[in-house]
């Protein structure tokens, strides 16, 4: 199974929107350079499917890359259906599912605008096992998953 990286973003401070950027260092262990959420924990990178932000604008989102605080924005994986522990390697880049969804304490920005957001049960998250640099348009394949 494999898709295209469509956006990269990144954010400086927790709390803040994250922004699409040109290219992303991963770093092992630690998640990606400049992003306020890396670090030695299990949620280092965020990701979601672009074809639920899709199905998410026809609805009225009216959302851009970034505004649900994913760093990997990736057409053709629908990756809440991937059981923990699935690897997916971008270029160098490996990364290892660890968790689906979260819990929205504060509902964000785009609940209190559209009444709805689908980061807490569509979007993933993955820790770094090994680094490199990744750009928009680099293929992301899913190569192993454990049932």
């Amino acid at each position: 199974m494999k898709g295209t990286i469509k956006a990269i973003c990144i954010s400086p401070a927790k709390g803040t929107v994250k922004r699409p950027v040109d290219k992303a260092v991963f770093i092992k262990d630690f998640g990606i350079e400049g992003d306020a959420h890396a670090g030695n924990w299990h949620r280092q990178v965020s990701l979601l499917s672009y074809d639920k932000v899709v199905e998410f604008n026809k609805l009225g989102g009216d959302v851009v890359d970034g505004d649900f605080g994913e760093n990997l924005l990736v057409t053709d994986i629908d990756f809440k259906s991937l059981p923990i522990g699935t690897i997916f390697l971008i270029g160098d880049v490996k990364l290892r599912l660890t968790q689906i969804g979260k819990e929205c304490h504060s509902h964000c920005e785009i609940y209190r605008r559209v009444g709805t957001c689908i980061m807490p049960h569509e979007g993933v998250f993955a820790e770094v096992l090994e680094g490199g640099t990744v750009f928009p348009g680099d293929t992301l394949e899913v190569v192993d998953f454990k049932e």
